[in-house]
């Protein structure tokens, strides 16, 4: 697979990564253990290099789900990106952010023990924490940058004005936030920031969590556990809109002679060498679908289609339930 740099300080990550939190069951119902192990293990054979997870994934169940999945492997042979912050309760319930410098290191201790491992590449906070200034955050991963027990500062879901004040304390590899047909804010002010400072993007949500993979239906109802029966794209009269949107890329993408995953996931790697599409593939199967899109050359026509069947604002629905987005950097 062919590789792309994380801005001009960052790593060299290959052209398409793995997000790995639907591996734990969370957010999109049950997971199969054995299967999401299996994915892993060809992913890294097909050679995809950066693995993304959270250490509030099913509360560090993924990191040691990737411990388990890893082990064996070349240190150097793979990536290791990791958010943390969130805070969790029982019944997974979410509460706030901790981003207090005590709470970095003491989080990164936990994450470098349940991953079995003694570095992390890029280490991020989930979201920004209203009650600590961004520039404490990054100072106190920069202490552990010096330590060795980080390589890279990422920042997760921040606006331009907090980049700007995070790479002023440490130099930011680079931003992970949503970007993808139907979630294109990050491209007035956001992207063009990144560009001028040199910070890459890895986008997650490339296929809308599944709503533009060309394999949901408005028929299809959410399994036990699957956080999309609340959100506002998939809910009743957004989802049919959003589908018609669908059906148009899906025209674009028979003439180009792929599928409708492989076309959304090549879009978002087609916005620059700077951009890393996260792909959050659970089996074998989806991931074997998405692989062919980091090889997929789209031409400016192709774009112009692409954009006719789905323009900028055209999704219908915040892309995240009300309660989550005044955590979000930009909306949607």
């Amino acid at each position: 697979m062919r590789q792309r740099k994380l801005g001009t300080t960052g790593p060299v990550s290959s052209t398409l990564g793995l997000g790995a939190m639907g591996m734990s069951g969370e957010a999109y119902g049950a997971a199969d253990r054995a299967e999401s192990i299996a994915t892993v293990h060809r992913a890294l054979d097909e050679g995809v290099t950066l693995i993304d997870t959270g250490d509030f994934y099913a509360m560090g169940h993924n990191e040691l789900l990737l411990a388990e999945a890893l082990r064996g492997r070349d240190r150097e042979d793979y990536l290791l990106s990791v958010k943390f912050g969130a805070l969790r309760g029982p019944g997974w319930r979410f509460g706030g952010q901790d981003n207090r410098p005590e709470a970095v290191r003491n989080f990164l201790a936990y994450s470098l023990q349940r991953l079995g491992t003694d570095h992390i590449d890029v280490y991020r906070p989930a979201r920004l924490d209203p009650a600590v200034p961004i520039e404490d955050t990054v100072g106190a991963i920069a202490e552990m940058v010096e330590a060795g027990y980080v390589r890279h500062i990422g920042l997760s879901e921040v606006d331009a004005e907090t980049i700007r004040r995070a790479h002023a304390v440490h130099p930011i590899a680079d931003l992970q936030i949503e970007y993808s047909l139907l979630s294109r804010a990050v491209e007035a002010e956001v992207l063009p920031t990144l560009r001028e400072l040199g910070i890459g993007l890895t986008a997650y949500g490339v296929l809308g969590r599944g709503l533009i993979s060309g394999h949901w239906s408005a028929e299809r109802s959410g399994a036990a556990g699957d956080a999309r029966g609340a959100s506002p794209r998939f809910s009743s009269g957004n989802v049919e809109h959003n589908l018609a949107l669908v059906e148009e890329l899906r025209r674009v993408a028979d003439e180009k002679g792929c599928t409708v995953a492989q076309l959304a996931i090549a879009w978002v790697a087609a916005q620059g060498e700077d951009v890393v599409p996260l792909v959050g593939a659970r089996t074998r199967e989806r991931l074997a679908e998405a692989l062919p899109a980091a090889d997929l050359h789209l031409t400016a026509e192709d774009l112009a289609g692409i954009e006719a069947a789905v323009p900028a604002g055209s999704a219908r629905g915040d892309r995240y339930p009300a309660a989550f987005m005044s955590e979000l950097g930009v909306g949607n």
